[in-house]
């Protein structure tokens, strides 16, 4: 029997509020810049995963939004001095395409522990491949690539892999690593059966 959609609704609600606050967890700061975090994508997999992709979906959109108001109030997004097409590429390149992929990281769900793993790996991928875009597309002419003598001068595609790999791939790792083990958690098997 499918739970209602009150019963999603509030689950999604739920695991979208844990979600923000471990984005405001910081284990460690990327050398480059980025910070991995205590897997803060891990309640947004678990959503698609156990309630569907399309509350995935939906409840990644929702966090996209939250994590963009971080951006302009703790990071100074609308301070960092960005042409208005600049700002907007960041807006979506940066938050609202790359958290709102974390949707789909359901979509192998029905498959077990292996499907789970390779979902939210791939989620994870393409949250990696939005940000890649927005770093080689949008920050390849800014002065940050100067920061580090010659090695990033000019190779803007070499600065985008390294700058969002050497947070991402912790993330990526750390999490499809918890979302099999909290998927073969017995409760939440159950869960997952009662929405198939």
């Amino acid at each position: 029997m499918k739970k209602s959609p009150i019963f999603n609704l509030t689950l999604s609600a739920v695991f979208v509020a844990l979600a923000t606050v471990l984005s405001l967890i910081k284990l460690f700061k990327a050398p480059l810049g980025g910070s991995v975090t205590l897997l803060s994508m891990l309640p947004i997999v678990m959503i698609s995963a156990m309630l569907g992709v399309k509350w995935g979906l939906a409840s990644a959109f929702v966090y996209s939004l939250i994590q963009l108001l971080f951006g302009i109030i703790f990071d100074g997004l609308l301070g960092w001095g960005l042409t208005p097409v600049m700002l907007i590429g960041t807006i979506l390149f940066d938050y609202i395409i790359a958290f709102t992929v974390l949707g789909i990281a359901g979509i192998f769900a029905k498959k077990g522990a292996a499907g789970v793993a390779l979902g939210t790996a791939l989620a994870i991928a393409l949250r990696f491949v939005s940000h890649f875009i927005s770093g080689y597309v949008i920050f390849k002419n800014l002065e940050q690539f100067e920061l580090f003598g010659k090695l990033f001068a000019n190779r803007p595609i070499l600065y985008s892999i390294a700058y969002n790999g050497l947070y991402m791939l912790p993330e990526l790792v750390f999490t499809v690593i918890f979302a099999v083990i909290v998927f073969n958690i017995p409760q939440v098997k159950k869960l997952m059966a009662n929405n198939a």
